[in-house]
């Protein structure tokens, strides 16, 4: 009797247990889910948390929270200027509307095929509209932006919000590629050479100026030095005439002093010239005279030779 009793409690709880486990459902962080009654949306559930469901009648459908990954095959696109190009691009997205989601797609598989066909429209489309060197350096973030934001208002239909859209990478097929490369050389090269041409122009122009204007300064200094030199030998004449006209008989001596200072100076100094000459006048006497009494010395000088 206990026996049976227990194991009547024991299926009750069982049960129970699995009536509860049936009844409640669990959204993570990384989730959003709906719940449906015969493939009918009932309610949606974006937030984390626990919620409470019918069991055996009402199921829930997660669908992933978080920002998707698109990845597209390389696809040939023909620009503007005519040139094939080898693109290849990828894109992210959000579940932004899961009920829209869900009616429109289903799933992440559709979703992607149907976010596919957006983007290699779209990119067919701008692209056809730009040149290479549009593509390739020029404008490339902008046509990005522009490829994101037409791509995002197709995706509105399907209940998603395209986040981003990149371009990894476009080129050109093989042998276009090598030939649009060496093009590329020989432009850069024939630039370089004409850079090279016009800095070598301004570097004899600033040269010729910068010669032109040092001849300038030199000639002006030459010129002002000139001057001040001039100013300086009258200014020393004056002095001079005015020691003169003070004492002439020592001006005189002075000068005959200077004038031995800078013959004699070199100790190699010959003089040939005769020792009664008047250059010698001050040897005779301090006053140029042969004795205190005047007369001239020339007669005596003349006999101390002998």
């Amino acid at each position: 009797m206990k026996n049976g009793f227990f194991g009547f409690v024991a299926i009750v709880l069982i049960a129970a247990a699995v009536l509860a486990y049936l009844s409640f459902f669990v959204v993570n962080p990384t989730q959003q889910a709906l719940v449906l009654q015969f493939g009918e949306i009932r309610r949606t559930a974006k937030k984390p948390g626990l919620y409470i469901k019918v069991p055996f009648v009402q199921n829930v459908v997660f669908f992933d929270n978080r920002v998707l990954d698109l990845n597209m095959e390389p696809k040939e696109v023909i620009a503007a200027d005519k040139k094939r190009l080898i693109v290849d691009a990828f894109a992210r997205y959000r579940i932004e509307n899961p009920v829209l989601f869900f009616q429109t797609v289903n799933n992440v598989r559709e979703a992607d095929l149907r976010l596919s066909t957006f983007l290699d429209a779209s990119l067919r489309s701008e692209l056809g509209r730009s040149s290479f060197t549009d593509v390739v350096r020029d404008k490339r973030a902008e046509l990005m932006e522009a490829i994101r934001k037409n791509i995002d208002r197709r995706a509105e239909e399907i209940g998603v919000n395209v986040v981003d859209v990149k371009i990894r990478r476009a080129d050109l097929p093989g042998a276009k590629s090598q030939a649009v490369f060496r093009r590329m050389q020989t432009e850069r090269q024939r630039e370089a050479t004409e850079i090279r041409a016009q800095g070598e122009e301004q570097s004899r122009r600033i040269r010729s100026r910068a010669d032109r204007d040092a001849t300038v300064i030199v000639a002006e200094a030459k010129r002002d030095a000139e001057k001040i030199r001039g100013d300086g030998d009258a200014e020393r004449n004056r002095i001079f005439a005015k020691a003169y006209s003070k004492d002439p008989d020592f001006f005189v001596f002075y000068r005959s002093m200077q004038a031995y200072l800078t013959g004699m100076s070199s100790n190699d100094t010959r003089l040939v010239i005769s020792p009664n000459s008047d250059f010698f006048r001050y040897f005779r006497g301090p006053k140029g005279t042969a004795d205190a009494s005047g007369k001239s010395g020339a007669p005596a000088a003349s006999a101390g030779a002998q």
